[in-house]
């Protein structure tokens, strides 16, 4: 089984059509994909100087045919991919080599590169579009590609592969989960918890050449780093999150810990998003299309809005203000309070530094005091003096009778730094709150901005019932609903045990449920908003 794909290879802006044709070729030849470069085949060029000789028969076509190449069209590509375990690397280039000879009917110079790199192997084809007589270009046809995987079907065929059937539209397997993509800090995690849970080091030194074994390039150091392969930078061990640390590590291999493997949370997605201004959108010159699209994302979004607030039990524009209002008061808080230890930090590192170079310097400057202050003495040790007269002046500046000692300055450091570790997390929940409740905010208040209250319509409603169009739209449904909610005991419109009813014409059932229009309904009514409503 194979699929293919042909793809037109373009010059690339700011680089020569020679430069481009290098950089491809090479790609396919790479020694690492292509077993040293055992697994390259050609036809009448040699893989060596494919792009040179690629280009030798561009620079003749211009001259045979006086024509000057207007496209940015240097070459062309197949891809051919097998099913994993179906087929060996050397069987796959001779497939792949019948493929190009039998598409290009041995009329323009390849050649077929196989990668082993992935679990499937696969190959690439690269050949001219230049002819070999130097008087045609390839001509890229309509439904090439289909003619390509129909080509390398028969071929798979002769060669006893098996081949993609294809099936009715209706039949086919639609893939909506694409496996998660595993980052390199999360395979190094990986490989960290099968050395300490699996094999067990002796020592750090141990676990160092066990990374080392799976491939992993160790730089030691104040903070030792590793680098995989395909890996541009190293990683340090404290980067890797909780539980990974040079310390933490250590402490699990003398087993006075116990390792807990590295679990990722999976992303949280925002419940709603922000209305989209309609009005704005087309003055800036969008187009009706547009605006039907958007009048229909708003309701969903606001359907989602609405779930959110009676999820979190808001039903009046003042009590979501407060809500707002204490979210943002406490984020703030947790910011301060997050400023106000990295300040301290700043400052006890400062002070330390004043400190230890006080105390280093000092001899040196007691020796320039006897000196009398000597001229010859301070150029000698200008460096030493400068530092001790800069950590004085810093003692000075802070009003220290008594100098702190540095035990206690880092006892207070690592303190400081556990705590504000440990807030983070509160912090950037306060933060997704806080979002959350101001988008909330600005849908409701868009929402109401929108709604054209009608004053002159007011008057007694019998038996405690208004009527209204919500949601108007036109479309070719058309057909006419009624939605009943409970009114609360919020607000002038409030009467217990009463209905409102609300009649609106249906536009499409994809947009949202009844049962979401409701609450939209119940949400103008706590609002102290209902009246003859009509939304065009």
């Amino acid at each position: 089984m194979a699929t293919t794909r042909l793809i037109a290879l373009h010059k690339n802006k700011g680089k020569s059509v020679a430069a481009c044709l290098k950089s491809r070729t090479d790609y396919a030849k790479n020694p690492d994909k292509t077993n040293k470069g055992e697994l390259v085949s050609s036809y009448e060029c040699s893989p060596l100087t494919a792009d040179e000789e690629f280009m030798l028969s561009k620079r003749q076509y211009e001259f045979v045919t006086g024509r000057i190449q207007k496209n940015d069209v240097i070459a062309y590509q197949i891809r051919q991919s097998f099913k994993p375990g179906e087929i060996t690397a050397e069987e796959a280039n001779k497939v792949g080599y019948e493929l190009a000879m039998r598409f290009t009917k041995g009329k323009y110079a390849f050649i077929v590169a196989t990668h082993t790199d992935r679990e499937h192997i696969h190959n690439h084809i690269i050949y001219n579009s230049t002819a070999l007589d130097s008087t045609r270009k390839f001509r890229d046809f309509l439904l090439s590609g289909l003619a390509v995987q129909r080509l390398s079907d028969l071929i798979c065929l002769e060669h006893q592969l098996s081949v993609i059937e294809i099936k009715p539209y209706r039949e086919r397997q639609k893939r909506t989960l694409y496996p998660p993509r595993e980052s390199n800090r999360d395979k190094l995690c990986a490989v960290i918890d099968n050395i300490l849970l699996n094999e067990r080091p002796a020592n750090f030194e141990g676990f160092l050449q066990k990374l080392e074994q799976q491939g992993y390039e160790i730089k030691r150091g104040k903070y030792t780093s590793v680098k995989g392969t395909r890996q541009k930078r190293f990683i340090r061990f404290r980067t890797l999150g909780a539980g990974y640390s040079e310390d933490e590590i250590k402490a699990v291999i003398a087993g006075e810990s116990e390792h807990r493997p590295y679990q990722k949370q999976p992303s949280k997605e925002q419940p709603f998003h922000l209305l989209v201004d309609i009005q704005a959108k087309l003055s800036e010159g969008k187009s009706e299309g547009y605006a039907r699209w958007a009048k229909r994302y708003n309701l969903k979004e606001m359907s989602k809005t609405l779930i959110f607030l009676q999820e979190n039990k808001i039903g009046s524009i003042e009590e979501m203000q407060e809500r707002v209002d204490a979210a943002t008061a406490h984020y703030h808080e947790l910011g301060d309070s997050i400023k106000d230890s990295e300040n301290r930090l700043a400052e006890i590192a400062v002070l330390k530094a004043h400190i230890i170079n006080y105390a280093k310097t000092r001899p040196v400057y007691d020796a320039y005091r006897k000196t009398g202050y000597s001229k010859h003495f301070l150029e000698g040790h200008r460096a030493e003096i400068t530092l001790h007269k800069a950590a004085k002046a810093a003692f000075d500046e802070a009003n220290l009778k008594k100098l702190p000692k540095v035990k206690e300055l880092d006892t207070e450091y690592s303190k400081l730094l556990t705590e504000k570790k440990a807030l983070y997390p509160d912090y950037r929940k306060a933060k997704e709150e806080m979002q959350e409740l101001l988008r909330a905010k600005r849908n409701v208040e868009h929402r109401k901005n929108e709604v054209p209250i009608n004053e002159d319509s007011l008057g007694p409603f019998p038996h405690g019932r208004a009527l209204g169009y919500l949601f108007c739209y036109k479309s070719v449904w058309n057909k006419r609903a009624a939605c009943i909610v409970r009114c609360g005991t919020i607000g002038d419109w409030a009467q217990p045990n009463k209905h409102f009813e609300f009649g609106f014409e249906k536009s499409d059932s994809k947009i949202a449920s009844w049962y979401q229009l409701a609450l939209l309904a119940e949400l103008f009514l706590k609002m102290n908003q209902l009246r003859t409503v009509r939304i065009k």
